[in-house]
């Protein structure tokens, strides 16, 4: 575990202050999805100048390579239409190299916290309209669900039910494995085994749909690739005028000599250190972020997934799953195993898993599992490593159910990436003016990083939020 890094006290020369019209030198650390946000929100504020507004943003990675397999596709722009999809600026490499790369992109007026959804499910709305979402970067509305299914037994494994494979894995019925957004999720006896919509016609419904319950439509629920999506924010900022540097890991953000303020923060990029002066700290490091401010309470947990092209367009659905797998299906990986040995020895027991799956636009469907504690956060992205154990367990059992995920499938990407629990918190810091945290946005950072880039505009250049209330977003009620 690295060793975190407080706020320093450093004095340094403040004459760019002593000009007659008030310079707001600002700097955004964290390249993902909510520090592109707020540099983009930022410059359609009413009162940005880029001539008194210098804006930065520091990515700690110069590469987008972390946390996918050596196979895995590198640009998922490439899938969509390329004469309108978000193109990759080589300048940018390392932006969105986390969880904003990783993630599902599901978009919810159902989800949390309450008081900043609503805000950001219209912004995200308002973005793809004016700055042509759709194409480029996926966004469309769609219908959220939660099924029932029992697993089929994957090649190979058929006649592990009998035999019982290699040796007992245990005895009785396994532990299971908890979706990412199981918060959301009904009791089990909630499900109905009526009203499937038709065009569901891509999951098993003879031998593996047993329950179906209908949870968003397209009035309530949306959603977009992350990666496209924070690509496009990053560039639609810089060109308004923000500075993009990647490669430039954030080392400690330094105070003034009184402790009130915010004076500069330190950087290390190629192997060198150095000092931006600044005046307004947007700190966006999601779960890095209590490496520069321990007392914020962000943690880290690692999560796998997969991409797959199907062999035909699934239709627009976010499935939220409960699948049965049977004696003999391959063993999912420990949530604390970092070798995996036993990893695909054959189930002694049944055993519940909740991956959850969303098609996407551009021929793909995405697939998640559980987090797990197996790998400690790594100092960037870039180190981030990927348990292939863990993405064979979510293919084996998305392929269990549906075909076009399995044996028809082409995998196009296995990859994981630490998703920041714990917030969200947006707001100044207290005791420290022009230091305001934007992290710990957890399963929900996707859908809710345009309200916190728009807050965080706010609370930069107004003084205060205006959009939306803090409510229990604010860092103050943790510190």
């Amino acid at each position: 575990m690295s060793i975190l890094a407080p706020i320093r006290l450093l004095h340094t020369t403040a004459s760019r202050r002593m000009s007659s019209t008030p310079t707001r030198d600002i700097t955004i650390i964290g390249g993902g999805i909510i520090g592109c946000s707020a540099a983009y929100f930022l410059t359609r504020h009413p009162s940005f100048s880029p001539e008194t507004h210098r804006i930065t943003l520091l990515e700690a990675s110069s590469s987008n390579a972390g946390g996918r397999t050596a196979d895995s596709i590198t640009d998922p722009a490439t899938l969509a239409d390329p004469t309108t999809a978000s193109k990759k600026n080589p300048a940018h490499e390392g932006i969105a190299g986390g969880a904003s790369g990783k993630a599902g992109g599901l978009l919810a007026l159902w989800a949390f916290p309450s008081n900043i959804v609503p805000l950001s499910f219209r912004l995200h709305d308002e973005l793809a309209k004016e700055h042509g979402g759709d194409k480029r970067w996926g966004y469309r509305r769609c219908y959220a669900s939660q099924v029932e299914c029992r697993a089929r037994l994957p090649p190979g494994f058929e006649g592990a039910k009998k035999a019982g494979g290699a040796g007992p894995v245990s005895s009785g019925a396994e532990p299971g494995s908890k979706g990412l957004h199981k918060d959301h999720k009904k009791d089990s006896k909630a499900l109905r085994k009526l009203g499937v919509p038709e065009d569901l016609d891509w999951l098993d419904t003879e031998e593996s749909l047993g329950g179906y319950q209908g949870m968003g439509n397209p009035e309530n629920t949306a959603q977009v690739h992350p990666e496209l999506f924070t690509r496009s924010m990053a560039q639609l900022a810089e060109d308004r005028g923000v500075k993009i540097v990647t490669g430039a890991r954030a080392t400690s953000i330094n105070k003034t000599t009184d402790g009130k303020g915010v004076e500069s923060v330190t950087y290390v990029r190629d192997g060198k250190e150095e000092m931006l002066p600044t005046t307004n700290c947007v700190l966006a490091a999601g779960p890095w972020t209590r490496r520069l401010l321990p007392e914020i309470p962000v943690t880290a947990s690692r999560a796998h997934s997969v991409v797959i092209k199907t062999p035909r367009p699934v239709s627009a659905y976010a499935l939220f799953t409960e699948i049965r797998l049977p004696t003999g299906f391959p063993t999912p990986t420990a949530a604390d195993s970092k070798g995996a040995p036993a990893a695909h020895r054959p189930l002694r027991g049944p055993q519940m898993v909740e991956p959850e799956i969303y098609a996407r636009p551009d021929g793909t469907a995405y697939a998640c599992g559980p987090t797990d504690t197996a790998a400690e956060l790594p100092l960037t992205t870039a180190e981030v490593e990927v348990d292939a154990a863990r993405c064979e367990d979510i293919l084996h059992q998305v392929g269990g159910v549906s075909d076009e995920l399995g044996k028809d499938g082409q995998v196009l990407a296995k990859q994981a990436c630490y998703l920041p629990q714990g917030g969200p918190w947006i707001g100044e810091v207290p005791g420290t003016k022009g230091l305001v945290v934007a992290a710990g946005h957890t399963c929900w950072g996707i859908q809710n990083a345009p309200a916190t880039g728009k807050l965080v505009s706010e609370i930069i250049l107004d003084g205060k939020a205006k959009s939306a209330k803090l409510g229990g977003c604010d860092p103050s009620l943790a510190l």
